[in-house]
């Protein structure tokens, strides 16, 4: 029985890390790129480790199953917040069939990216 789940998490792991490839290939944009990779990838990894530790089975693998999981869930949020907004600070051109740019709507109402520096100048 343990083989069978621990196959199905594996394949559907699987099948998440492809679709967010296919995601970073297809999209427009970087930051649907962004979204594809990182929510995708991030899903497939967690099937991937529900499956190695429903097939390991032991305390001391579920718990290094769950710290990798952990930091994953941790720092991948993380990092996709930093590089859309190096991104948008670097002004990379949003897809042509983008609707709404909510950042460029509150530049107008008085926004200052540096008004949060540690070292304003």
């Amino acid at each position: 029985m343990t083989d069978i789940v621990t196959a199905i998490m594996w394949v559907a792991g699987s099948a998440f890390a492809l679709l967010a490839a296919v995601g970073v290939l297809r999209m427009p944009d970087v930051f649907t790129r962004m979204q594809a990779s990182t929510k995708a990838s991030t899903l497939g990894l967690g099937c991937l480790l529900v499956g190695a530790a429903v097939q390991f089975g032991d305390f001391a693998s579920f718990i290094r199953v769950v710290s990798i999981g952990a930091f994953v869930l941790l720092t991948t949020p993380v990092a996709a917040h930093v590089i859309a907004r190096a991104s948008y600070l670097a002004d990379v051109p949003l897809w042509d069939g983008t609707v709404l740019d909510e950042r460029r709507n509150a530049e107008g109402a008085g926004w200052d990216d540096h008004q949060h520096d540690s070292n304003p100048a």
